[in-house]
């Protein structure tokens, strides 16, 4: 006959499905009368006890039947609707994101080369590094911000995880140097301001030589603009090696053919502490753009990242 099956907590497809119980086992021979004992009980409905004294149970061979592939469940169609529905919004977003990347890479780009054609070399910087100027900085940047964002944007049309990894390592690398960048300039401010001045003394050296065009229109705007002279005072242009002219006539208050020598008719504010002033002064709006530089990037490390994951999952699902 059957063996006794212990019921099911949970209703079951198949009516004999559950876990049987083994029979009892049978009692040994006497070892006086190498007979079994006659005397017969009913069958033990009581749990086998193995050698260890534990219960046994042992599943029923006729009622077993194959468990459902986990992976089933992730293919049905609902499931995949929604993992789909997922992948495309973040694609959609993280493609958007990547273009309005790209297109402002284009725009300074663009400002860039502008400055380039029309005022030169405008301007150069640092005496130490002549090729350091204004518009190669924003050809440099433009051009780093186009390639990033085109990486996004072919990653997130092309749902390669390649590609949206390396976007994903490029743009943290450079969240990772701008934050250190910002630490350095931070603690070391101080060393970082006399750098500056006496770097900028020495590029009045190169005021008015016909390879320096962008050095003399910077020197020219920012006296016009401030109305200042020189770096410190105007007597920074009295100390340059060469110079039988004085002030250039964007020091004077009123340009004239005798202004460049008579003292009392040059600026006398320093032009070095009244760019601080003015960068003291708009300190709101840089640390508004800088913080949209910085939501831009972390959205985007957070987008790549989000894809990637999709796809790989995506990718799982149809394995």
């Amino acid at each position: 006959h059957r063996h006794p099956v212990l019921p099911l907590p949970f209703p079951s497809p198949c009516p004999v499905l559950g876990m049987c119980f083994l029979p009892p086992q049978p009692r040994p021979f006497h070892p006086a009368s190498q007979q079994r004992n006659k005397k017969k009980k009913r069958f033990n409905f009581r749990f086998p006890r193995g050698s260890t004294g534990r219960r046994r149970l042992a599943p029923n061979p006729d009622c077993l039947l194959p468990l459902p592939d986990p992976r089933s469940l992730l293919r049905d169609p609902s499931t995949m609707g929604i993992s789909r529905g997922c992948l495309l919004c973040v694609k959609v977003k993280m493609f958007f994101f990547n273009l309005i990347f790209w297109l402002g890479g284009c725009g300074v780009l663009g400002v860039g080369v502008w400055l380039a054609v029309s005022q030169g070399r405008f301007a150069t910087l640092s005496f130490s590094f002549p090729s350091l100027s204004a518009a190669g900085l924003f050809m440099a940047t433009g051009a780093i911000i186009m390639v990033v964002g085109f990486l996004g944007c072919l990653g997130a049309a092309t749902e390669h995880r390649c590609l949206l990894l390396t976007f994903f390592l490029v743009l943290s690398t450079l969240f990772l140097l701008e934050l250190v960048g910002l630490l350095v300039f931070v603690t070391c401010r101080d060393k970082f301001d006399r750098y500056a001045q006496s770097n900028l003394k020495e590029g009045l050296k190169l005021y008015g030589q016909e390879d320096n065009v962008g050095l003399t229109k910077a020197w020219d705007l920012v006296q016009n603009e401030f109305r200042c002279c020189g770096v410190q005072n105007y007597t920074d242009w009295l100390e340059v090696p060469g110079n039988n002219t004085g002030v250039p006539l964007s020091c004077c208050l009123e340009q004239s053919d005798t202004c460049q020598e008579n003292s009392a008719s040059w600026w006398t504010e320093p032009c070095y502490e009244k760019v601080k002033q003015w960068l003291g002064d708009n300190i709101s709006a840089m640390g508004i753009f800088a913080a949209c530089i910085v939501v831009v990037q972390v959205l985007g490390i957070v987008f790549s990242m989000l894809m990637y994951c999709q796809v790989r999952r995506a990718e799982k699902y149809y394995d």
